[in-house]
């Protein structure tokens, strides 16, 4: 009983506590008792072990503590980075996955003609569009997704993935892979399109053109005129994206069309939808309304195209010959009437994208449709250049209207002879019957001079082939206007390793050796020549109507200069045109039953191919209202191949225009 005792006593004065380990101590604890039935007592059983709980040393608690105070600060912080500082952009992807901005394109404008012929349609059409954000992520889903849209479209695979890639980044804009969806296809895919996630059947308008060889028109030669729209390029895609062009969008490639584009195209409009978890819009909710693009009068006359290009065709099919070059101008404006290039091309093959099979076609066709040759064509001009440089030999005073040179059929200079195209010449000849009858004595004398017989030189031949727009760009509004040529003695000597011979003057004085010049410059100077002197600036745009306010917009062209001839000496270079249908080579004219004026030309350019046939003219000839130049490629004499075609537009223009 002491013994027990001494060991509770021990208990209670900690002695006992104090022998257990020290990892105990301040620490909740029961102790064991045992129940001692002689005396009725409970004591306490030292040393059991046995403990009601556990127990955690204070290092730890410390250590558990600071997990759970570092775990708190991560997640308020990460709050705050989400909610505070990113709050505005998560809360805008957010949005954007329910509610997005969809670009309403507007519809671009028409072109009309002069008396407002409609010439190009906006139809409707289908294409297939892609948003890549809204495809499936897992690499499955996608490729199978992918897959089954191939089957259904045509468009491959690798077509597919190639497209996502090239604009990879584009996020919920569409992307164009196939324009022009049959009804049937479009139909298919947009009852599927449950199945295709990202996957669009947009509606929209594709560019008709109504010249095409499908259509009522049926005027082909048109189609170098207005050119073509189609998607645009990678170059394009970055030139144009600051103006807010999408990867989807059409752009003016060549001709009017690209000439105009801003005009033509109007402006996006713009929607707000709400979309499901598929990307497909549930609700508009709001929408701004596109505004159109600007409709395009020109100063082409439909009729006179169709009835020019028809009289081109049929003297080419009577020649055995695939190209040539008509233009009809207005020589006191500069608005183009007709242009007609052939061969030509169908536009309507462009509108929407052109198979590369087509394509290829059109580029591999050795008399290249695709290329303007009113306005890119280079050539000798042959006679049709005689009148400026009487016009320029009259200025400086080489000569006077009534200064003769006696032709007997060319010019001796050492070891060559120039000569005539006539042999034994013409006999004395001034300046009028020299253009009527384009007499190459009279030209190699003012020209390049001989013996004591000074002429304008090279220099100064070049002063007025500058003078009248030679060698440089006419301005027309259609890109891709080929300047021609006018030669140095710096370029022949670099070139040929050749100095400037007086030969080469007198090939200059004629229109042959190294002078290129382009059917449209011809025409310009033959529009100068008909109204007294004012260089015109050629154009095809007259004036817009703007789709919303009906209001008339005029296209202004920049005035250029007179040319530097009196009237007097312009008048003699006038009357030696007239001459030509009076008396001279162009007598084919006279017939017309109104007064006119008119060259022939024949250009040499090959010692194995056919020289190139000019002609060119003007009437009537007090108030010209036309003028026409001619161009027929290897058609040999200008009087044969190139007169005729414009005899019988000028007669058919005259019994419908002139009253």
């Amino acid at each position: 009983m002491e013994e027990k005792k001494h060991l509770f006593d021990n208990a209670q004065n900690n002695d006992y506590l104090g022998e257990m380990p020290g990892k105990f101590r301040h620490q909740w604890v029961e102790e064991s008792f045992d129940f001692d039935k002689s005396n009725n007592h409970q004591v306490i059983t030292a040393k059991t072990n046995n403990y009601l709980g556990g127990s955690i040393g204070i290092k730890k608690v410390k250590i558990f503590t600071g997990i759970i105070v570092l775990g708190t600060a991560i997640i308020l912080g990460r709050l705050f980075w989400l909610q505070v500082l990113n709050g505005n952009n998560y809360r805008s992807l957010a949005e954007n996955n329910r509610i997005r901005l969809r670009p309403i394109p507007a519809e671009r404008g028409v072109i009309y003609d002069s008396f407002g012929r409609q010439l190009v349609a906006n139809v409707p059409s289908f294409s297939l569009s892609l948003i890549e954000n809204d495809l499936p992520h897992n690499n499955d889903e996608r490729t199978k997704m992918l897959n089954q849209l191939s089957a259904i479209s045509g468009v491959t695979y690798s077509e597919l993935e190639n497209k996502l890639g090239k604009y990879n980044g584009y996020g919920f804009e569409s992307i164009s892979v196939k324009e022009n969806l049959d009804h049937a296809t479009a139909i298919k895919l947009y009852v599927q399109s449950s199945d295709l996630p990202g996957v669009l059947v947009d509606s929209g308008m594709k560019r008709q053109y109504l010249n095409g060889t499908s259509t009522t028109i049926s005027t082909v030669s048109l189609s170098h005129l207005f050119g073509y729209v189609g998607k645009l390029n990678d170059e394009e895609l970055v030139k144009y994206t600051a103006e807010n062009y999408l990867p989807t969008d059409d752009i003016g490639k060549i001709g009017l069309e690209k000439f105009y584009e801003t005009s033509l195209r109007g402006k996006y409009g713009r929607k707000k939808i709400e979309v499901d978890a598929m990307g497909r819009e549930q609700n508009v909710l709001a929408e701004e309304p596109p505004i159109p693009g600007n409709n395009l009068y020109l100063t082409l006359d439909l009729n006179a195209q169709q009835k020019l290009e028809e009289l081109v065709k049929n003297t080419l099919k009577r020649l055995g010959l695939n190209k040539a070059v008509a233009i009809a101008i207005n020589p006191q404006t500069g608005g183009i009437l007709a242009m007609v290039s052939l061969p030509t091309f169908d536009n309507n093959d462009f509108s929407g994208g052109i198979t590369s099979e087509k394509y290829q076609t059109y580029l591999q066709n050795p008399d290249q449709p695709l290329f303007n040759r009113a306005i890119s064509g280079s050539y000798p001009s042959g006679s049709t250049i005689k009148p400026i440089i009487v016009a320029g030999a009259l200025q400086e005073g080489v000569i006077t209207q009534n200064t003769t040179v006696n032709s007997v059929g060319g010019i001796q200079v050492g070891d060559h002879f120039f000569k005539d195209w006539k042999a034994g010449g013409h006999g004395t000849t001034n300046a009028v019957r020299a253009i009527a009858w384009s007499i190459n004595t009279f030209f190699y004398y003012i020209g390049g001079g001989y013996k004591t017989f000074e002429g304008l030189g090279f220099e100064r031949l070049i002063k007025y082939f500058r003078m009248f727009n030679l060698g440089q760009l006419t301005g027309i509004d259609l890109p891709g206007e080929n300047a021609g040529f006018l030669p140095t003695r710096e370029w022949k000597k670099n070139t040929k390793n050749e100095p400037w011979y007086i030969g080469d003057t007198y090939n200059l004085s004629i229109g042959q050796g190294d002078l290129l010049v382009t059917p449209l410059q011809v025409a310009v100077w033959t529009a100068t020549v008909a109204n007294g002197g004012k260089i015109v600036w050629p154009h095809l745009g007259n004036y817009f109507i703007d789709t919303i306010t009906k209001t008339k917009q005029p296209i202004s062209f920049p005035q250029k200069s007179q040319v530097s001839i009196s009237k007097q000496n312009m008048e003699t270079v006038r009357q030696g045109m007239r001459a030509c249908v009076v008396s001279g080579s162009c007598q084919l004219l006279k017939t017309l039953g109104f007064t006119s004026g008119g060259k022939t030309g024949t250009a040499q350019w090959s010692s194995i191919k056919n020289p190139q046939a000019w002609f060119t003219a003007f009437a009537p000839f007090d108030q010209p209202k036309i003028a026409i130049t001619i161009l027929v490629e290897e058609g040999k004499e200008g009087s044969t191949a190139a007169m005729p075609i414009a005899n019988e537009f000028l007669r058919w223009w005259g019994q419908k225009y002139l009253k």
